[in-house]
């Protein structure tokens, strides 16, 4: 009798033994399953981010191309508004001077706001040295367009023609030039006059020179400072007028030039 609980205990063994067997079988199913559940998890999640990351970078693309294309479209518009706040700015100056002129009524003259305006050019003497220095280079290309080489083998009318037409034609498309180069005094403006003065005194003394190869220097100063004081007189009277009154004023200039210059000019220039 005293033997039997061990019987018992005998056969109780086994079936805890299986009862372990079957807690660590299912801990490790269990691990299993969770690590399984992880991986999936972190699977899904990472696929949700790659996507989502995805539609950022497209979405970042997009945009990047778009504001590619779209600032282009800004440059124009804003190029296209400066020149129209300029062609006012010409009308004005040219109808009231530049020192009657303001800023308000450059913006009604382009039909802008005063705001609009100021998103540009901040006051009146940007306007005028922005305007200035666009009519500067202009001139410049012009007066090398009428002192060409080969005009010095014109006869002195047709030379005449040949010089004076551009110059006046320039100055009656741009009438702002005239009121900018000698009505503002902007001191930038008028540095940019001087200089440009005296480039066409020097091509004026390039011309005497070539007729009048044994004239003395102050000579062909005094004569081309005289030239260039008649021009600018007339061309106050030209610019004054308009239709056949203006022609009759270009023709004028030129026979007062004609005659002025044909004694010095008269003998044939030496080749």
């Amino acid at each position: 009798m005293p033997e039997r609980p061990q019987a018992e205990n005998a056969a109780k063994a086994p079936e805890a033994t299986k009862s372990t067997v079957a807690k660590k079988t299912a801990t490790k199913t269990a691990r299993k399953a969770a690590k399984s559940t992880v991986g999936t998890t972190a699977a899904t999640t990472a696929g949700t981010t790659a996507g989502t990351a995805t539609k950022r970078t497209a979405k970042s693309a997009t945009k990047s191309a778009a504001g590619k294309t779209a600032a282009p479209r800004r440059q124009a518009r804003g190029e296209r508004r400066i020149a129209q706040l300029l062609e006012a700015a010409a009308s004005v100056f040219c109808r009231t001077g530049y020192a009657a002129a303001s800023t308000n009524a450059i913006a009604r003259e382009a039909e802008v706001s005063p705001g609009t305006l100021y998103q540009f050019f901040p006051n009146k003497e940007a306007i005028a040295i922005h305007l200035g220095d666009e009519l500067l280079r202009r001139a410049r290309d012009m007066h090398g367009q009428a002192f060409l080489p080969e005009n010095l083998d014109k006869p002195l009318p047709e030379l005449l023609d040949a010089v004076l037409d551009p110059v006046i034609a320039f100055n009656c498309e741009n009438p702002a030039f005239w009121a900018l180069m000698h009505g503002s005094g902007i001191p930038g403006i008028t540095q940019e006059r001087e200089e440009l003065h005296s480039g066409l005194l020097e091509r004026v003394q390039g011309v005497l020179r070539a007729f009048c190869p044994d004239g003395s220097p102050e000579e062909l100063n005094r004569v081309s400072a005289m030239v260039l004081g008649v021009f600018k007189a007339a061309l106050d009277l030209i610019l004054a007028s308009e239709g056949a009154e203006r022609a009759a004023y270009v023709a004028e200039l030129k026979t007062v030039l004609l005659r002025y210059l044909e004694p010095m000019l008269a003998t044939p220039r030496p080749h």
